[in-house]
């Protein structure tokens, strides 16, 4: 959606969608608006939920399954398995989606790592999709006046331009774009911090190709998960940060990290989005 700075101000109900590499402040940012007055829709809770919570939970059951106790008491329907993800705990969706490697240290073999990296690719276009929805809802049902949209950091990865278009026309697109600093500071986390990720097929085959060339592996089950994913990080960030900017460029909007952070309220973010549409 482009739109003036001085018809946003006027604007009887803001629509916005945060986009951006996890970890720049989309969720903090969330917080720091108030509740009753923004609708706040998680693209990668609208995930879990929804399109890939009964593949989370049929692997946790499936877990469950191997120990004897939990097997009986699963045939005969007496220990139920459930999810509690929520916005601010999203280690289910994390974990189901996994690393690939060793599954002595938990890694997945390579048909399984693929097969679900698809499915959260295809549950991440409908999660989109449902966007326009949630937009009538938000105000008609709930009443919210103002509609944000926190969508997961692989926006950019994503096989088909729809979704992002979607978004461009039911939202202001802004994205939120890391300092230098910014940047390594989010890689040398992840690298501390290796958690599973979104890869590009073609990307994935390219670098794990690399990886276990450089370190003599014949087979994907000899990769240490954690030290892939600490390796490869960097390589997906920088991939994906020209991919953004494009996004932002033909959209949307532009603010960084570090102005996101002044905000402390939601009269400093209509200031920033105002500035984003007068530059």
């Amino acid at each position: 959606m482009k739109i003036s700075a001085a018809d946003y101000r006027t604007l009887p109900n803001k629509r916005i969608t945060l986009a951006g590499m996890s970890g720049v402040g989309k969720t903090t940012l969330a917080r720091k608006l108030p509740v009753d007055q923004w609708f706040h829709f998680s693209g990668d809770y609208r995930i879990g939920t929804h399109y890939l919570g009964e593949e989370i939970q049929d692997q946790a059951k499936l877990e469950a399954m191997k120990l004897p106790y939990f097997a009986k008491l699963l045939r005969s329907d007496s220990l139920y398995i459930g999810l509690n993800l929520t916005i601010d705990n999203l280690a289910p969706l994390s974990d189901y989606l996994g690393k690939i490697g060793n599954p002595d240290v938990g890694g997945l073999p390579l048909a399984e790592f693929i097969r679900r990296q698809e499915l959260h690719h295809d549950a991440e276009v409908r999660a989109i999709a449902d966007v326009p929805r949630f937009i009538d809802k938000a105000q008609n049902i709930y009443g919210y006046p103002h509609f944000l949209c926190d969508i997961g950091g692989s926006l950019c990865e994503l096989q088909t331009e729809k979704p992002i278009q979607t978004l461009a026309q039911h939202s202001i697109i802004l994205y939120i774009k890391a300092s230098e600093q910014d940047e390594q500071t989010l890689i040398e986390r992840a690298q501390r911090y290796p958690k599973p990720l979104y890869y590009p097929t073609a990307f994935l085959e390219k670098h794990l190709a690399i990886f276990m060339q450089e370190r003599g592996l014949d087979y994907v089950a000899q990769i240490d998960p954690d030290q892939f994913v600490s390796w490869v990080f960097d390589k997906l960030f920088r991939s994906r940060l020209p991919k953004y900017q494009r996004i932002a460029d033909t959209y949307g909007y532009t603010v960084t990290a570090a102005e996101l952070l002044e905000v402390r309220d939601a009269q400093d973010f209509d200031d920033l989005i105002c500035l984003a549409l007068e530059r």
